[in-house]
């Protein structure tokens, strides 16, 4: 290597290291991604990125391949965190849940009921009720950390928790709501593949490599049987160790989880993001902007999220279950109740199984995504803002 290009990587990677281990920068791909997807969605590439997603390979289209095959993995590393957090995390004790788990209940109720206000009445629509209930965690934790120092940590680990706790709550309405008719003896092979894994987990075993291949199993089989293919990945990661051998030992949790992470934020993701969120807006109008799915989608995001954290977590402080986090005010408090409602991969996920054989729905449940996410960034930002300048004192004489 020529010594000049040699000191330019030097000089180059602290900062490329830097970048993909800040907690903001898999948020930051994600815009990247979702912007590209409508600029190529609303340009002359728009054929070619409509068509390339329908092209078949092994029998599934690659739509499906990035929803249930990519997503899969997704879920995997989220049902990761779900048992990390749960069992030796920020949600280790109960003291620790009632604060976070009070708001994530309030962040999926109001948001649900105010889709439903917009869509009473319409049994074809009334199906998307789910879709504002989630929180994208890398989006707003990118979100939060681009604001530095003016939040206090205790906020980033509530934001932190509250969303684990909203990611489970999706995994069970998808698990429960969103499956299709039933294979038995799919769904059979599938249970045999949990079975085999809880074995696996009560024997002591810790290498990865029979879960991972077990888990494979296991997806082709959850994915013929109706029920979604991505809590294969949820299911396995339940299964996953969290302790070695010894107290010296690696954890097998905590190996796959640091193995996935990256991959995760920096190719599924965006790549989910990309292959979702581009939606031609030509011949768009703005009563299709103001459809009942787009309103009840956005809404539920902005509003629903805001009223239902904020009054939820009200009512767990004022009776005495939980405390304010240390070191925060209401208002910021409240900044992150605006900062949840930045939906965007999981709403997305969830309407796509709300409305799966109807484009036009898919496309306003993006429209409202969008929309509602954007907004809730924003504001929930400004208020942060807000609520880190310094009172003004009036100057004395």
């Amino acid at each position: 290597m020529h010594p000049e290009s040699s000191r330019v990587s030097q000089a180059q990677s602290p900062f490329f290291i830097r970048f993909l281990h800040a907690e903001s920068s898999g948020g930051i791909v994600l815009i990247i991604a979702a912007v590209l997807a409508l600029i190529v969605a609303n340009s002359s590439l728009s054929g070619a990125y409509f068509d390339a997603l329908h092209v078949y390979v092994a029998g599934l289209s690659i739509h499906h391949w990035i929803n249930d095959g990519l997503m899969a993995i997704f879920f995997l590393l989220v049902g990761l965190e779900i048992k990390r957090e749960l069992l030796a995390g920020q949600l280790a004790t109960w003291e620790r849940r009632a604060l976070p788990g009070f708001a994530a209940l309030g962040g999926m109720l109001a948001p649900a009921l105010v889709y439903v206000y917009f869509n009473a009445g319409s049994e074809q629509t009334m199906a998307g009720w789910a879709i504002p209930a989630a929180t994208d965690i890398a989006f707003a934790l990118g979100v939060l950390s681009l604001l530095g120092k003016r939040v206090p940590i205790s906020l980033k680990v509530f934001l932190s928790a509250l969303a684990i706790l909203d990611d489970l709550g999706a995994v069970l309405i998808i698990a429960m709501f969103y499956t299709s008719e039933l294979s038995v003896w799919m769904l059979a092979g599938a249970l045999a593949c949990v079975a085999v894994l809880m074995v696996l987990n009560k024997s002591g075993a810790t290498r990865l490599l029979p879960y991972l291949l077990v888990g494979a199993v296991m997806w082709f089989f959850t994915l013929k049987s109706g029920v979604h293919a991505t809590l294969a990945g949820v299911i396995l990661a339940l299964c996953i160790p969290i302790a070695g051998k010894s107290e010296t030992d690696d954890s097998p949790l905590m190996s796959l989880e640091g193995k996935l992470h990256l991959w995760v934020a920096f190719l599924i993701v965006p790549v989910f993001g990309f292959a979702n969120a581009g939606v031609s807006l030509a011949g768009f109008s703005v009563e299709s902007l103001l459809s009942p799915v787009s309103m009840g989608v956005a809404l539920g995001l902005l509003l629903g999220k805001q009223v239902g954290i904020t009054l939820f977590s009200l009512l767990a402080i004022k009776s005495g279950v939980a405390r304010l986090p240390q070191g925060s005010s209401w208002l910021q408090l409240y900044g992150i109740a605006l900062l949840c409602g930045i939906g965007f991969t999981m709403s997305l996920f969830i309407g796509m199984l709300a409305f799966p054989n109807t484009p036009a729905l898919v496309d306003e449940v993006k429209v409202g995504v969008l929309l509602g996410s954007l907004l809730s960034a924003v504001l929930g930002v400004a208020v942060l803002l807000l609520a880190a300048k310094p009172a003004r004192h009036p100057a004395t004489r």
